[in-house]
Order: C-alpha cells, then sequence, then structure tokens
C-alpha cells in the first residue's frame, strides 16, 4: 500500500487551516487546538513548512505563521514534497533517483509514467481544493498513453 505519513497529512490540515483564515497570522499553539493535534507535532511540522518555503514566520506579538504565497499557488504536491521529498513511486523514477538495475529492468520508463501520473494529479488540487469542508470533484485527466502490448509468440 502506498501511504502518505501522519506528519503529510497533519501539514495538510495545517495548511488548511491557515488557509481559511489567510488574513491573519495564527501562533502554533492556536492551530494545534484547532486542528486538535499536539501542540509539539504541530510546532515541528510548521518549521518544516517554513523550511520549505510554504509559510512565513513572524516573531513578536502580532507574530505567527501565514501563507507564502496565495493558497490557490500551493499544491498538495508542494505539501507532500515539503515533508516526504519528492514525489515518485520508485527509486528511478525521480530526478535524483539511483538505482542499480535501472541498464536492466525495462520498467523504469513506465514507473516514471506513473509517478508523473501522481504528480500531475497532485498539482492539480491545490491548497484551496484542500480547505474546503465538502469533498472535492476533479476532472481526471492523467497523462498516461494506453500501449497495447503484442501477444507473444511463446505463449
Amino acid at each position: 500500500m502506498m501511504k502518505l505519513s501522519r506528519m503529510t497529512d497533519y501539514a495538510a490540515v495545517v495548511m488548511a487551516q491557515i488557509a481559511r483564515h489567510p488574513e491573519r497570522s495564527h501562533a502554533a499553539g492556536d492551530l494545534a487546538d484547532a486542528v486538535l493535534l499536539p501542540h509539539p507535532t504541530v510546532s515541528k511540522t510548521l518549521k518544516m513548512l517554513v523550511r520549505a518555503g510554504l509559510l512565513v514566520s513572524q516573531r513578536g506579538a502580532q507574530g505567527g505563521y501565514r501563507l507564502s504565497r496565495p493558497a490557490i499557488q500551493i499544491t498538495a504536491s508542494d505539501i507532500i514534497t515539503a515533508i516526504e521529498g519528492p514525489v515518485a513511486v520508485t527509486e528511478c523514477s525521480h530526478d535524483d533517483g539511483d538505482c542499480d538495475l535501472v541498464a536492466t529492468c525495462g520498467v523504469s520508463d513506465n514507473w516514471q509514467r506513473v509517478s508523473l501520473a501522481i504528480r500531475t494529479l497532485l498539482d492539480s488540487v491545490t491548497l484551496v481544493h484542500l480547505a474546503q469542508t465538502t469533498p472535492i470533484k476533479l476532472p481526471v485527466q492523467l497523462p498516461i498513453q494506453t500501449v497495447t502490448l503484442a501477444a507473444s509468440s511463446d505463449r
């Protein structure tokens, strides 16, 4: 099963909470209370999101956390990458991939297509979508070409 970590899920929840009220700065403690997560977990998540450039922080009485850019310009892929690293199904299907079998495996190109399709879909889901409390409906158009395999003569 492919599954995102809890920290990535928490990051999306925190980002969505901030996106619902982009006009104000959000204190870490207030965010933790609003999303019902432990304060240390939210603080750690916020630091990772600031380091990734998705949030900005300001110290002081009027300080807190804010989105670094409008929610429409932040994608699910951005949030996942901030916490997990590049979105890729296999080691060979991202730019920094390192695989000893890439020359002989014969499936790396297809895994790269799968990874591209997933990234494309994640890029189409914005923080605006994630912040909505009703399920989103996306027109799904993935960049996958249908391939017909020739029947093997040895069957």
